[in-house]
């Protein structure tokens, strides 16, 4: 009787154990995005630097970048109003509002006027959204990525990922890709990244679309359910490739995709992150950069939107900065964008993290561009951002509370989540 009574309480304990490691992160982060959305309310946004968009030729097409979310907007509802064709457009946030009305009103238009017009946002992304907002004419075609998509295979994680892409591509003529979501916060109040591309590349962005589209859609035969059959130019642009995370096909590539080029490096790596959460593997990478002379700087928010990922990425901090690495913290505004450059030459933009969620999970897109011009246009923006930052110095890290310290370290087991 003792040992079995002994037997149990043992197991009693370590049950209490893995609740009280499990339970107490969990509980530590619900509190602090309570407290953090509290203390936000009524907070007015600052201005921040940006730079006006400008084209950069890039082989046979241009890219042009922008870094504030009117220009964007503007040159987007422009391009669905000259549409004559089709108009393929993803979305991971469609907000109800002023804004959101408009990009839902030039899209209705467009259909109305006979251009095809093919929709995708992410449900779980949009649960707080109006249920009025997103119930859409029959003349316009939508995919609704469902909350969850998994179905009776809840086994599969395959399929969990969310559809955090933002693409939009009219005839065969233009295409955006990059950070921004539709809504009215983002337009002005947000500092992010996305870049508008001609050329041949349109048609590898036209591909991505179809594909996500033809893998998600429901088999029925409604017309806006139906395959999306593309006829693409077989014309390859040599300087820009799309790569695309495909949580259902097990392909992450946008990892592999920044590895390689910090692990290339030989003169710098800047990187603009707005929830940096990396594995070891790519915290050692910029690590080994920095440690053979690589300028590496990593410009994340002061405090983002998501204080718990603020939190967890400060873990890493020691490490990076032992090894040499410049953390340069984004005042005034929230930095939503994901960019990195490589010695003048290699660049990309996109929607994916620095996070497992994007790394390894999510339905993700990130342009890659090797052109110098272009490279030294994003670098240019990285120097106009981080005239708006803080720099993170050894002194001022090791003097941070034992508070802190003890807050970073209950919020590690949280890491593999995010």
């Amino acid at each position: 009787m003792v040992a079995v009574s002994g037997g149990a309480g043992l197991r009693s304990w370590l049950r209490r154990l893995v609740l009280a490691v499990v339970g107490v992160p969990f509980l530590v982060a619900i509190a602090m995005s309570v407290v953090d959305s509290y203390r936000r309310r009524g907070k007015k946004p600052k201005p921040f630097p940006t730079r006006s968009p400008v084209p950069v030729p890039v082989g046979d097409g241009e890219v042009t970048t922008y870094t504030y979310g009117k220009d964007l907007y503007d040159d987007m509802l422009a391009a669905i109003e000259g549409a004559e064709r089709q108009i393929l457009f993803e979305t991971y946030i469609w907000k109800g509002d002023a804004t959101g009305e408009r990009f839902k009103a030039a899209l209705h238009a467009a259909a109305e006027r006979g251009v095809e017009v093919y929709c995708i946002y992410d449900a779980f992304a949009n649960l707080v959204v109006s249920p009025r907002f997103l119930h859409f004419p029959d003349s316009m075609k939508v995919l609704r990525y469902p909350v969850y998509a998994a179905g009776w295979r809840f086994f599969d994680l395959r399929r969990y990922g969310r559809d955090h892409r933002k693409i939009l591509v009219v005839d065969d003529a233009v295409g955006f890709v990059g950070g921004y979501n539709i809504g009215s916060p983002y337009e002005t109040e947000w500092r992010d990244t996305h870049v508008r591309v001609t050329g041949p590349a349109v048609w590898d962005l036209k591909r991505a679309f179809a594909d996500f589209w033809n893998l998600n859609r429901r088999r029925r035969l409604r017309s806006s359910e139906r395959p999306l059959l593309l006829e693409t130019a077989s014309t390859w642009e040599s300087r820009i490739r799309f790569q695309r995370n495909v949580p259902r096909l097990w392909m992450f590539p946008i990892r592999s995709m920044y590895l390689e080029a910090i692990n290339r490096a030989s003169h710098n790596v800047w990187m603009t992150q707005a929830y940096f959460i990396p594995d070891q593997d790519f915290v050692d990478a910029l690590k080994a950069a920095a440690r053979r002379g690589v300028d590496v700087r990593l410009l994340l928010p002061l405090k983002s939107n998501h204080i718990v990922a603020d939190w967890i990425s400060r873990g890493y901090f020691s490490q990076l900065l032992d090894a040499g690495v410049r953390i340069l913290r984004y005042r005034d505004a929230m930095v939503h964008a994901k960019t990195a450059t490589v010695d003048g030459t290699w660049c990309t933009v996109g929607t994916a993290n620095i996070d497992r969620l994007s790394l390894q999970g999510n339905f993700e897109i990130n342009v890659e561009i090797i052109d110098s011009g272009l490279a030294r246009h994003l670098e240019e923006i990285f120097l106009v951002d981080q005239s708006n930052t803080l720099e993170l110095t050894r002194g001022e890290w090791d003097a941070r509370d034992l508070h802190r310290k003890f807050t970073e370290l209950v919020l590690t087991p949280l890491r593999p989540l995010l």
